[in-house]
């Protein structure tokens, strides 16, 4: 029977209720926001999780490890992308016949957690009170959280997820940090590291994002101090006049703890008589800088920056002289060469403040300035110390201007301008950060010595080398994650692992009120801390006094610590004690890495950055095998998805409007590589494609509803070639859905499966299908043929969509399967067919339905004339080539059931021709083909003698179709 055909209205006899027409409880409307919940809680009232555990045991481990989402807030749609992604690869593992565990986590430390509890309750809190509050929040938001992601359909160990605040974890980040300290990565030192004043604390890379901020960019003239150095310098017998080094700058607060001047040695520098005054700039720059400050000049002489090294010149504002003549604040800045000094823009001169600035901490050191003449007046609130002269008490943006002022007051001003450039933000407060210069603990990245290195354990290479041969051994989703991340590794500096807040894991050490130093004890304290902290958490070590760790003799020389370990030493160390710790079921059989972590591109710089660095110092490894990366979610004009722009499509409402089952069709049919576009728009085609599924696999269901596998399966060798065929070409398409899911795609899996559905189902084999499964005998050979074909279609699609599509899988399974759940059923082969696809086979039928097409052209041009209502209406005459017409004579007189006409006169001939015309004979009642013979039997005169024989008879043969 064809789709486009009316059920004729029946005569003397119901014929329809002969036909064996579909019948299914899966019902056509998913109706998904009102019966997804109760899918969920049958997961769970079943511990389908476990059961998955059971059903592979023994089976090869596949554990992807999950980057925890930070306890705190609702979970947006990055985070649906994210835990959705996860679940379809665990599963589509499971499916393959591993034992894919999924252990869910959740980052619990923090400042993010920290400020909330501080708008709550205020600032002044004390540590046990904050630690509390943020434990008791943290507790919460995980709650909240879970619920969310179990109703997106994810499958996981959610009755015993880690979380980096349970005891257990935090003290296995205590050992973890000493192994790491063990192995020589560990020093303290000063040395500019970013600073957020929101914050009141220093911040890693990964906790830095930059956006525009507007600068005003200051030129300043330092005086020369010996100006017959400066003239021998450049060959000159001396200056007429007085002479200045002109700096150009972005950070007017950084010069009033400017130290020292960088010049390169290998740029020309050139002297410039500039009418009053006397100016030192680069030769390249001169032009543009008498331009800029408005004046005319000529060149003097020029010089090799190497030549003026020393050279020392008056600080602008501390080096004014009193109306008695005597020097208010002096300070010299003296010259440094430097290689990062250029002359691309500004004047060739870096000014150089020690605390403010990694290359300038560096070039100063290099000099041999000593830590402690390094000035640091800028206090982590963002004020200047109350007794620093001249701005004591000022914060730096306010100060700005009362600087420029003094400047242009003190005559060392040359010009002022206002810029937009990109700068340093917080990421989670969003303002401008600075360099600071702060005594913290550190992870050596290059050769060094750390502190308490044991004999023996500090590795060949250094941290950055290890982690740089880790890449090379890592696959990665998309490839070009690799050259991010080893760029990332190859230009980093030192990682600042220390905290000033109270809510993470401690650093345990003890410092000479004196010296600084560590107690000598500090490594058997560590494991001190790690015990107190496993028995009752974090709090238990807070409480914990210096004379009950030290002694009485000891106590009143040291000072507990209160820093805290960053929270991406946290993230970065699960790890550690995770996969092989607190949930020793996720140990991999052959080493403690994971075999995927998947995360948004951003963790290149964040848990693949810090986990990666971490497991070179502890194992000399990566902890994962692949890193996959995905993109952010955009809007459909690609502006990524916020709750300021209101272009965001909110997970919670998308599940009460559609159904969770829509956002994972939207996730497995993106592209992830890249950001990934969402509205309401693009939802509403992911329905269509939705329906179009679920139909096929209804349309599937109800034909095999009275088909038992045990009984009716009829062997491959005796069933109709197209059967045959049908499943070869499912068994080839399961190969292509297999090779997707190896590399984790899935959206050419969501593309190829949509045109499965449309042109091998839909359009060609169950269209072909309907007539025999409808017309002939229900326990025929014909049908049970067809049945057997459909069955093993449907348990194969069944299996290839429910990784995405897991609702309306396992919907599904309960009418069609015989186990408890799809994901205790594993791929294998499509029923009957071998390993390897016929390709004579899928060639022959490829050409055949290439035919097809070529005739239902040419019927529906007949069809659009008003000449035949249906396919079945239309007589055929083909003329065909040789080779042509050799396949198609195969299918003998079942030929026209594959094209779905009542009849096709094949003919020989030298190239292909159609000719199309409508059937002169009646139409039969019951299977509304065409025919000569309706009639022919007196008892039934409205239908065609086959179905005379179908129903009272032994039945007609097909061999083919």
């Amino acid at each position: 029977m064809s789709d486009n055909a009316s059920t004729p209205a029946s005569t003397a006899t119901d014929y329809r209720s002969t036909l064996n027409l579909p019948d299914t409880p899966f019902p056509m409307r998913g109706d998904l926001p009102k019966r997804e919940p109760g899918w969920v809680k049958d997961w769970e009232d079943q511990g389908i999780y476990k059961r998955l555990r059971d059903a592979r045991r023994g089976a090869p481990k596949f554990i992807l490890h999950d980057g925890p989402p930070y306890a705190n807030g609702q979970i947006h749609m990055g985070h649906a992308v994210n835990k959705i992604l996860k679940d379809m690869i665990t599963k589509a593992r499971q499916l393959e016949g591993f034992d894919a565990l999924y252990v869910p986590g959740w980052d619990c430390h923090g400042l993010p957690i920290e400020n909330a509890i501080e708008k709550k309750h205020g600032r002044n809190l004390s540590r046990d009170d904050m630690q509390a509050k943020s434990r008791a929040f943290a507790t919460e938001q995980i709650a909240q959280q879970m619920v969310d992601f179990k109703r997106l359909g994810v499958l996981g160990e959610w009755d015993n997820p880690y979380k980096t605040m349970n005891p257990a974890n935090e003290a296995g980040e205590i050992r973890a940090f000493k192994r790491v300290m063990e192995r020589g990565f560990v020093y303290r030192g000063l040395k500019p590291v970013y600073w957020c004043f929101d914050c009141g604390s220093s911040l890693a890379e990964f906790e830095i994002e930059y956006q525009d901020k507007k600068s005003t960019t200051l030129d300043v003239a330092f005086k020369s101090h010996d100006p017959a150095k400066l003239a021998a310098a450049f060959g000159l017998p001396a200056l007429a006049k007085d002479a200045f080094v002109v700096i150009w700058t972005t950070t007017a607060w950084t010069i009033p703890a400017n130290q020292a001047l960088n010049l390169n040695p290998e740029i020309t520098y050139a002297l410039v008589d500039a009418g009053e005054r006397i100016l030192l700039v680069a030769e390249p720059l001169v032009a543009s800088c008498l331009e800029r400050y408005g004046l005319t000049g000529s060149v003097l002489a020029t010089t090799l920056g190497k030549n003026l090294g020393g050279l020392e010149f008056e600080h602008p504002l501390y080096d004014v002289a009193n109306e008695d003549g005597s020097f208010g604040y002096r300070r010299l800045s003296p010259v440094y060469l430097a290689d990062y000094a250029t002359a691309d823009d500004g004047t060739g001169i870096v000014h150089s403040s020690p605390a403010y600035g990694l290359e300038d901490f560096n070039s100063c050191r290099a000099h041999g300035m000593a830590l402690d003449d390094i000035l640091n007046p800028v206090q982590g609130n963002g004020t200047y110390a109350a007794d620093f002269p001249l701005f004591g008490g000022q914060h730096i943006w306010k100060a700005v201007p009362v600087i420029i002022e003094a400047l242009r007051n003190a005559g060392r001003l040359m010009t002022t301008k206002d810029i937009t450039h990109s700068y340093p933000h917080c990421w989670r407060h969003k303002t401008p950060v600075i360099y600071r210069a702060a005594a913290q603990w550190f992870v050596r990245m290059d050769e060094g010595e750390g502190v308490f290195t044991q004999p023996g354990m500090k590795p060949a290479k250094t941290l950055r080398q290890i982690a740089l041969d880790a890449i090379e051994h890592t696959s990665f989703y998309p490839e070009n994650g690799k050259a991010r991340l080893h760029d990332m590794i190859a230009g980093r500096p030192d990682w600042c692992i220390s905290r000033q807040r109270s809510w993470g894991v401690p650093i345990p050490f003890f410092l000479h009120k004196d010296s600084g130093e560590l107690h000598p004890r500090t490594m058997e304290i560590m494991d001190q801390a790690a015990d107190i902290v496993e028995k009752g958490g974090i709090e238990a070590w807070s409480r914990v006094t210096t004379e009950e760790i030290l002694g009485a003799e000891d106590a009143p020389h040291y000072t507990k610590s209160t820093d805290i370990l960053e929270v991406w030493f946290d993230s970065g160390s699960t790890f550690s004690h995770v996969l092989r710790g607190t949930h020793p079921e996720v140990h991999h059989d052959t080493g403690p890495e994971a075999d995927l972590y998947l995360e948004g591109h951003d963790q290149h710089r964040g848990w693949f950055h810090s986990s990666l660095l971490l497991a070179s110092a502890l194992e000399g490894r990566a902890p994962y095998r692949g890193l996959l990366t995905h993109g952010f979610t955009v809007d459909s004009q690609g502006r990524k998805m916020s709750k300021s722009l209101g272009n965001g499509i909110d997970p919670q409402e998308i599940n009460k409007k559609l159904g969770a089952e829509i956002i994972r069709l939207w996730v497995a049919a993106s592209d992830y590589s890249g950001d990934i576009a969402g509205d309401e728009k693009i939802l509403a085609r992911v329905v269509d494609a939705y329906r179009r599924i679920r139909n096929t696999l209804r349309f599937l269901l109800a034909n095999v509803s009275d088909f038992d596998p045990a009984k009716d399966a009829v062997p491959f060798d005796q069933m109709l070639e197209i059967d045959h065929y049908a499943l070869t070409r499912a068994s080839e398409f399961q190969a292509e859905v297999l090779a997707h899911y190896k590399v984790y795609e899935f959206h050419p899996v969501v593309a190829k499966l949509q045109l499965y559905c449309s042109e091998d189902l839909g359009g060609f084999y169950l269209d072909v299908l309907k007539d025999r499964l409808y017309t002939t005998a229900p326990k025929s050979l014909a049908r049970r043929s067809a049945q057997t074909a459909l069955y093993n279609i449907t348990h194969a699609m069944l299996r290839w969509m429910a990784p995405f599509l897991s609702f309306t899988a396992e919907e599904a399974w309960k009418v069609f399967g015989s186990s408890d759940s799809i994901f205790l059923e594993t791929y294998g082969n499509v029923a009957g067919v071998g390993a390897g696809a016929d390709e004579g086979l899928l060639a022959k039928w490829a050409r055949i339905r290439e035919i097809r097409d070529a005739v239902n052209k040419e019927i529906e041009a007949l069809r659009a004339a008003g000449q035949v209502g249906s396919s079945l209406q239309a007589t055929v005459t083909l003329t065909a080539a040789p080779e042509d017409h050799a396949l198609l004579a195969s299918l003998g007189d079942d030929l026209k059931f594959v094209f779905i006409t009542s009849a096709i006169d094949l003919v020989a001939g030298s190239a292909l021709q159609i000719s199309v015309k409508p059937s002169s004979d009646a139409k039969c009642e019951r299977c509304w083909h065409y025919r000569s013979d309706v009639g022919s039997d007196a008892a039934h005169p409205t239908i065609c003698g086959r179905c005379t024989s179908n129903l009272h008879g032994d039945g007609e043969s097909r061999a083919h179709a």
